[in-house]
This record gives C-alpha cells, structure tokens and sequence, in this order.
C-alpha cells in the first residue's frame, strides 16, 4: 500500500516538473522572447543607412549580436540559471566587444551603433528604441548594492564614448553628447554635454531625428562670440569716447 502511494506521489511529481519545464518552454519559444529581437533586427534598417539587406544586418552587425545573446542570458538570469547568463555574456563580450550584464533590462527597438567597448550594469534598464554609440558606458560608481546603475528612457541617444554614471534618472528623448561624462538626474527632451554633463537646452522632439546626434549647441562658442562682440563694442566706445576729448583739448 505505501509503495502505491510512493509511487502515486513519484508520478504526480514528476508530472509537476514536466508541466513546470513545458510552460518554462513555451515563455521561451512565445512573442514574448523573440518579439524584441524583432524590434532589434527592424530598427537598423530605420537608423542605418548602411544596412541594405537582411543578410548583412543578420550577419555583420554586432549590435545585434550582443542584443540577442543578451536577452538569451537574461532570460535564464531571471529564472535563477547560475553561472550560464554570465558565461553567455562573457562570450558575447569576446565575440562582439560589447559586454551587457546579464541583469540589465533591455527594451526593444534597442540600437548599438558598431559598439566596440560599450559597458552596461548589473542593474542598468535602458528604454525602448534607445540609440547607443560605440564607447559607452552605464556603470556604476562604488560597491554599494541595489539600484546602483542608470535607468534610461526612450528614444534616448547617448553618443560615442559617453559615459553615464550611478544610479541616475535619464528621461525620454535626452541627448547625451559624445565624450560627456553624466553624473547627474536629467528630465526629458534635454541635451546634455560636457565634463561633468550639463543640460544646455531643451530639445524640440518634433523636429529631431534621432541620428543627428551631432546637431548640439555649443555653448561656449555662443559665450565666446558674446564675449567677443561685447568688446567690439567697448572699443568703439572708447575710441568715440578718445576723440571727443581730443577735440575738446
């Protein structure tokens, strides 16, 4: 009789694990997973003007290829798996130069832009169709725990060699300049340069195309030339200023 039960017990348990493995499964193979890698692969045709056939994107961009390794590592990362997400994210690095942790959270529509050397945290979340530019870097700035890496918004573009650093806000639509150094919150529709990074406009959102990363003010050549025709000034005054009094001696 208590063998009856053991084995009962047996069936109905392996049957737990067999449902159990069957749903783990189904999450994988569903829209879920291979939905984002969608968006990854269309968005190039969108922001590169390099890309003229699937074949290429499929085979030569490692942007792509970090993506999809990523989100293959961080689907395991979330389920517990050890040791494998971080193997499949340490070849990944060595494959494509670009090294994502497996715990950042990747939205979709994500573009890495050629991407040698771009670094993303533990704890990083990067927002849809984010743009990042070869150099990058989301990191972190100590050995405190949690939170200790950038959230960044949608539609952000963060330009070559940028580095953003700590456990910061970056809005929707922000503009980070190529080589700035952000250490700092900063809200939507901003753009930010510099070292450290500072916000030196609004952005117009209406009007921008996210690859025209480029376009940035430059404020202190505006400063300059203020500068400059603020003395131009000054000295015509003081040469009016010199004949008058010649004239009066």
């Amino acid at each position: 009789m208590q063998q009856s039960l053991d084995s009962i017990s047996d069936c109905q348990t392996t049957k737990t694990q067999d449902s159990a493995h069957t749903s783990m499964l189904k999450n994988f193979l569903s829209g879920g997973f291979f939905e984002p890698l969608l968006s990854d692969f269309r968005i190039i045709f969108e922001r590169d003007p390099a890309a003229r056939n699937w074949l290429e994107v499929v085979f030569c961009y490692p942007g792509l290829h970090a993506l999809c390794l990523h989100r293959l590592a961080h689907w395991l990362h979330c389920r517990g798996v050890s040791f494998i997400p971080r193997l499949i994210s340490h070849l990944g690095r060595s494959l494509t130069g670009i090294e994502i942790h497996p715990g950042a959270e990747i939205g979709q529509g994500v573009f890495i832009d050629h991407g040698m050397g771009v670094v993303i945290g533990e704890t990083a979340i990067v927002g849809d169709y984010t743009l990042i530019y070869q150099g990058v870097t989301l990191g972190g700035t100590g050995k405190e725990t949690g939170k200790r890496h950038p959230t960044v918004g949608k539609n952000a573009v963060i330009g070559a060699g940028a580095k953003v650093l700590g456990n910061l806000q970056i809005g929707d639509r922000v503009r980070i300049g190529a080589g700035s150094v952000v250490l700092q919150n900063v809200p939507s529709d901003r753009t930010v340069v510099g070292v450290p990074g500072r916000i030196i406009s609004r952005n117009d959102s209406a009007s921008l195309s996210p690859l025209e990363h480029g376009k940035l003010p430059d404020v202190e050549a505006d400063v300059m030339r203020s500068l400059l025709s603020r003395i131009e000034e000054l000295e015509k005054q003081l040469q009016t200023l010199r004949q008058e009094l010649g004239v009066r001696s």
